[in-house]
C-alpha cells in the first residue's frame, strides 16, 4: 500500500493538471431574481469565499489593525518609564553608604559612623587596578583579539554561504553531509584520547565513565546516521527549496542591513529600563533589624512599590523582546512577499521600506499581539518544564502535560504561518489565522517537511562550518600562544560566537523559505503563476492524498 504522503509517489496526472490549472475554489455566481432559497443560500456561500480568490500582496494603504493591544502595550511602556523616572529622583542615596550605618541601642535607630567613608572611598581604585591587571591577561588579551577576528571573518563567510546556497546548493549539501558525522566521531575520539593521556583528566574522570559517555554519543551520531538515511529520498527537493530560499534572499539583501539595527534599537531600548530598574533599588531606607542570636543590625528596606515595578519591568521587557523578534519576522515576510507578487521586479530597498512602515505603523498592533501570544507560549513551555525537571508522578501529569505541549507547538506552528499571512494582506491576527488555516487546509501540500528537512540541513551545514573553524582556530592557538589548556576555552567562545552569526543567517533563510510556501500555497488557491522558477520547484512537494480526496468530495457535492 503506498503512503500518502510518499513524496516518490506520482499522483494522477490528469487529477493533478485540473486543480493546477483551476483555483482550489469555485468561482462565485451570481443569483438571479428567481433564484430558490436553497440557491441563494449557496450564493451567499460562494460570496463569502471570493475573498480567497483575491488574496495577494496588499500594495496599498492599510488599516490599522488589532489597535487595543497596541495601546495595552504603549501603557505598559509608558508606565515602566513613567516610574522609572520617578525612582531616579525619589532615589535614597544612603544606600551607597549602608555599610557606614550601625545600630544605636540608646535611639534603637541606625546612624552613620564616619570612620568608614575614608576606607571605602579607596574602594574603587583597588576595583579599577584589578580590572586593569585582568584585563592585562594573555588570556583576556587573547580572547579579546580572537572574538574580533571571528566577528569580522564572519560577515564575509555569511555573504560566501549565501552565495553557495544560491549558486551550488546541491554540491555544498551533499559536501556537508559526511561531515555531520565525520567531524562528530572526530571531537568524540579526540576528546576521548586527550583526557586519557591527561593525569588530571583522567584523575577527575575515570575510565568507566569515559567509555560509557564515548558510547553515548556513539549512539546519539547512529540516531543521526538513521535520520540521514530515512529521510535521504528528500535531500533533493530540499536542496532546491534551500536554493529558492537563497535566491529570494539574495535579491534583498537589504534586510541583513535592517534586521541588525532592529536588535541594535532593542538593545538601547532596554538600556534606560535596566537603568530604571537600578536606581529603583535606590528608593528604600536604612532600617534595624533583629538576627536570630538576638543581636541588631542594619538593612536596607525596598519601598513597598519596587518589587511591583521590576515586574512591571520584566513584563515590559519581555513583550518588547517577542514583539521586535515578531516585528523582524513580518520584515522578512512582506519584504519576500512583495518581491515574489512584483511583476516589475522593484528594488529591495522601497520593499524593506514599505514593511518596516507596515510593521511598525499599521500592523504594529498585530504585531503587539502575536508577540504577547508567543510570550505567554513560551512562560507555560517553562512552567511545564520545571514541572517535568521536579518529577511529578502520576499518568494523569505525563498526558497533561502531552496535551500542553502539543496544543503549544500547534499554536507555533500556526502562529508562524499567521504572522506570514499578516505580513502579505494586511489583515488582522485573528482573521489572518482563520484565513490561513483555510488555505492551509485547502492546499494539498506539505509544510511540515518545508520547514522541518531544511531547517535541519541549514543547521548541519552551519554546524560543520563552524567546526572547522573552530579546530582551526585551537590549533592556532595551541601551538602559536602560550594559553596551554585555555585555548580550548577561547576557541568555544569563538566557536559560539560564529554559531550565533551563522545562526542569524539561518533562522532568516528559515523565514524565508516559510514565506515562499504562503506565497506559493496562494498562487496556485488563485491559479496564477508569479514566479515561475518557484513553481518549478515547490511543485514537486509531497502530496496529502486525503485532503485531495476530502476537496474532490467537497467540490462534486457543491459544498
Amino acid at each position: 500500500m503506498v503512503s500518502s504522503d510518499d513524496p516518490n509517489h506520482k499522483p494522477d496526472s490528469s487529477l493533478y493538471e485540473s486543480s493546477a490549472a483551476q483555483p482550489f475554489l469555485p468561482k462565485p455566481h451570481y443569483p438571479s431574481s428567481s433564484s430558490s432559497p436553497i440557491e441563494e443560500h449557496d450564493s451567499h456561500e460562494s460570496e463569502s469565499n471570493q475573498q480567497y480568490l483575491h488574496i495577494s500582496y496588499n500594495h496599498g494603504p492599510r488599516s490599522f489593525k488589532d489597535l487595543p493591544f497596541l495601546i495595552l502595550f504603549l501603557l505598559l511602556v509608558l508606565s515602566t518609564f513613567a516610574f522609572g523616572i520617578f525612582s531616579i529622583f525619589h532615589r535614597n542615596t544612603t544606600y551607597s553608604s549602608l555599610s557606614s550605618y550601625s545600630y544605636d541601642s540608646t535611639t534603637t535607630s541606625c546612624t552613620k559612623n564616619t570612620t568608614f567613608s575614608s576606607s571605602s572611598a579607596s574602594s574603587p581604585n583597588w576595583v579599577s587596578l584589578n580590572f586593569y591587571s585582568s584585563s592585562s591577561s594573555p588570556l583576556v588579551k587573547d580572547l579579546i583579539w580572537t572574538l574580533v577576528i571571528t566577528f569580522a571573518f564572519s560577515v564575509p563567510m555569511c555573504w560566501g554561504l549565501l552565495l553557495l546556497l544560491k549558486h551550488y546548493t546541491k554540491q555544498l549539501v551533499y559536501v556537508a553531509i559526511p561531515f555531520f558525522i565525520a567531524i562528530p566521531i572526530f571531537l568524540n575520539v579526540y576528546w576521548f584520547v586527550a583526557c586519557t593521556v591527561s593525569t588530571s583528566c583522567s584523575d577527575a574522570f575515570p575510565l568507566a565513565y569515559r567509555i560509557l559517555v564515548l558510547v553515548f554519543i556513539f549512539l546519539v551520531i547512529g540516531v543521526i546516521v538513521w535520520i540521514l538515511v530515512v529521510n535521504w529520498h528528500r535531500v533533493e527537493l530540499t536542496v532546491r527549496i534551500i536554493g529558492v530560499a537563497s535566491d529570494a534572499l539574495s535579491r534583498n539583501l537589504g534586510l541583513f542591513g535592517v534586521l541588525p539595527c532592529l536588535t541594535i534599537g532593542l538593545v538601547v531600548y532596554y538600556v534606560p529600563i535596566v537603568v530604571f530598574m537600578v536606581f529603583a533599588k535606590f528608593n528604600g531606607k536604612v532600617v534595624p533589624k533583629e538576627y536570630s542570636d538576638g543581636e541588631y543590625g542594619c538593612v536596607w528596606k525596598e519601598d513597598s512599590w519596587v518589587s511591583a515595578y521590576f515586574a512591571l519591568a520584566i513584563l515590559t521587557m519581555l513583550w518588547s523582546a517577542a514583539a521586535m523578534v515578531e516585528a523582524q519576522v513580518y520584515v522578512i515576510s512582506g519584504t519576500i512577499a512583495r518581491w515574489y507578487f512584483s511583476k516589475d521586479y522593484e528594488t529591495s530597498t522601497r520593499s524593506i521600506r514599505t514593511s518596516l512602515r507596515n510593521a511598525f505603523g499599521p500592523s504594529s498592533g498585530t504585531i503587539c499581539l502575536s508577540g504577547l501570544l508567543i510570550c505567554v507560549v513560551r512562560v507555560v513551555r517553562s512552567a511545564v518544564d520545571n514541572v517535568r525537571q521536579e518529577a511529578a508522578p502520576g499518568i494523569v501529569n505525563i498526558m497533561l502535560r502531552c496535551c500542553v505541549n502539543a496544543l503549544l507547538t500547534a499554536f507555533d506552528f500556526l502562529n508562524k504561518f499567521t504572522l506570514n499571512f499578516a505580513a502579505i494582506t494586511g489583515e488582522a491576527y485573528c482573521s489572518s489565522a482563520r484565513m490561513t488555516y483555510e488555505l492551509l487546509r485547502r492546499n494539498l501540500l506539505s509544510a511540515a517537511f518545508v520547514e522541518t528537512i531544511s531547517s535541519r540541513l541549514l543547521a548541519g551545514i552551519v554546524f560543520v562550518l563552524s567546526a572547522i573553524y573552530t579546530i582551526v582556530v585551537c590549533v592556532i592557538l595551541k601551538y602559536g600562544t602560550n594559553l596551554g589548556s585555555d585555548s580550548y576555552f577561547v576557541a568555544a567562545m569563538a566557536w559560539v560566537l560564529l554559531i550565533i552569526v551563522l545562526g542569524f543567517l539561518v533562522h532568516v533563510l528559515d523565514d524565508v523559505i516559510d514565506t515562499v510556501y504562503v506565497c506559493y500555497a496562494i498562487d496556485r488557491d488563485r491559479g496564477e503563476v508569479c514566479k515561475q522558477d518557484v513553481h518549478e520547484v515547490y511543485v514537486h512537494l509531497p502530496i496529502s492524498r486525503s485532503l485531495r480526496q476530502s476537496n474532490i468530495i467537497t467540490s462534486t457535492l457543491g459544498v
